[in-house]
């Protein structure tokens, strides 16, 4: 019997020697999605309702700070949240700090509709992570349309001071392909005095532009040159289904994948074209996935997705298709570890500079349980076929490398313990019970 034991902050694994994984999953509803859907209903007029919210601790940031605002949100439910908006220009000033938690998707984005509120003072900041986390990619665009920003290290860092302005248009050519960044200068450009672009050297997730195209606003795209173009707009509440997110998705692909007479179905997943980069890799490593029951929900694309064990072979992960998989890296680095041959991950370096340095993190702690794994500067190179052994490991208040090791530990010989694991909450509170539930 496979033995699945959450301990305080600890999670313990102990594989049965017969393990299989059996059954039908529904993950929680998609972070990104979830974000956007409460920005901009609090920025929009009249009420949006949002069904399959993600409860996880980053949308309960974004709420937290823009209930701050003056926005009326209910209470938090996967069934429906309502939100009374205020209208573009129509925030308040909060009398305290504005807390962003462990989101950076919370604090960025907030940034940009900030800062685009003339003559309004605002001090944000997050917890001892985010802190630590670097904002002058968004910083620095927003004081190229007039912002004023003050913080740490030439506010690169928060905590930070917004003194809203009346913000100029701009075409920012950014030199990372980021839907952060991207969706941080949309929100400003919504109150700009014009027309604002952003280009990209590729293209990052794009559903900032299909959401603010739901609830009104004039979005141009342009596919072959990777801009977009937002002219100032007024937003109209609306009626989001939030799909559920591929990267929760992920882990139950990979453990499907590696785990022995696996079979399993993850429902209600979302397949948008920029975030599906998971999908074409693992079919890339020879994985056995269906892509089932394929139909459209509020202008996003869903599926469910039927993974069963298959030998994996290595593979390289870099170039364009990243910024469409980066918060899969830790939990296909897992998969690598079971693939035939040597996997190279490159152009990845934008994971040192997430909850954690996820190429470190996930080097090391897979290194523990006996994988073979090499840092590279903006990579990893892992030589899989080496027999997983239990061990002591540290998801280093990760959420994605708490359940990326949770799922290695799944065809480790003996236990492993992996320390801070209750950081899974962050993106996936029901992670431990259905990974309890799907082994057999």
């Amino acid at each position: 019997m496979t033995e699945i034991t959450a301990k305080q902050e600890d999670l313990i694994v102990r594989p049965s020697a017969g393990l299989s994984l059996r059954g039908k999953i529904r993950v929680p509803g998609d972070k990104s999605i979830s974000h956007r859907a409460l920005m901009l209903g609090a920025i929009a007029s009249g009420e949006t309702e949002i069904a399959g919210l993600l409860l996880g601790e980053d949308p309960r940031s974004t709420a937290s700070c823009f209930r701050a605002l003056g926005a009326d949100i209910s209470e938090l439910n996967e069934e429906l949240v309502r939100v009374r908006g205020l209208g573009v220009g129509g925030l308040m000033e909060p009398a305290a700090v504005l807390d962003a938690g462990n989101s950076g998707t919370t604090l960025r984005l907030m940034l940009g509709i900030l800062a685009s509120q003339p003559g309004m003072f605002f001090t944000v900041t997050g917890d001892k992570s985010l802190r630590s986390r670097p904002m002058s990619r968004v910083v620095k665009p927003l004081q190229q349309m007039g912002a004023q920003i003050w913080g740490r290290k030439d506010a690169s860092l928060a905590p930070l001071a917004i003194l809203g302005q009346k913000l100029q248009p701009i075409h920012y050519r950014s030199p990372i392909a980021s839907a952060q960044v991207k969706s941080c200068i949309l929100l400003a450009g919504l109150m700009a005095s014009g027309k604002t672009t952003v280009t990209e050297p590729t293209l990052s997730r794009d559903h900032s532009e299909r959401m603010l195209k739901a609830f009104g606003a004039e979005i141009e795209v342009n596919p072959d040159t990777h801009s977009v173009t937002v002219t100032p707009s007024e937003l109209r509440g609306q009626k989001v289904v939030v799909p559920g997110d591929i990267s929760s998705a992920a882990f139950w692909l990979v453990a499907g994948a590696i785990v022995p007479d696996a079979d399993l179905t993850v429902e209600n997943v979302g397949i948008n074209p920029t975030r599906t980069g998971i999908l074409e890799v693992l079919q890339q490593m020879d994985a056995d996935i269906e892509i089932l029951d394929q139909h459209s929900v509020a202008g996003e694309p869903v599926a469910s997705l039927r993974v069963r064990y298959s030998q994996l072979k290595a593979t390289t992960i870099s170039g364009d298709i990243i910024p469409r998989l980066i918060d899969e890296i830790p939990i296909l680095a897992v998969a690598a570890a079971f693939a035939k041959g040597t996997t190279v991950v490159k152009d990845a370096a934008e994971l040192r500079v997430k909850e954690s340095d996820r190429l470190q993190v996930m080097a090391a702690q897979l290194n523990r349980m006996g994988a073979k794994v090499t840092e590279l500067p903006d990579g990893l190179e892992i030589v899989g076929g080496t027999p997983l052994q239990g061990a002591e490991v540290d998801s280093y208040d990760d959420h994605r490398c708490a359940m990326s090791l949770a799922i290695a530990a799944l065809r480790a010989s003996d236990t492993t313990t992996i320390r801070r694991a209750a950081a899974a909450a962050i993106s996936y509170p029901n992670f431990t019970p259905t990974l309890e539930r799907i082994c057999q």
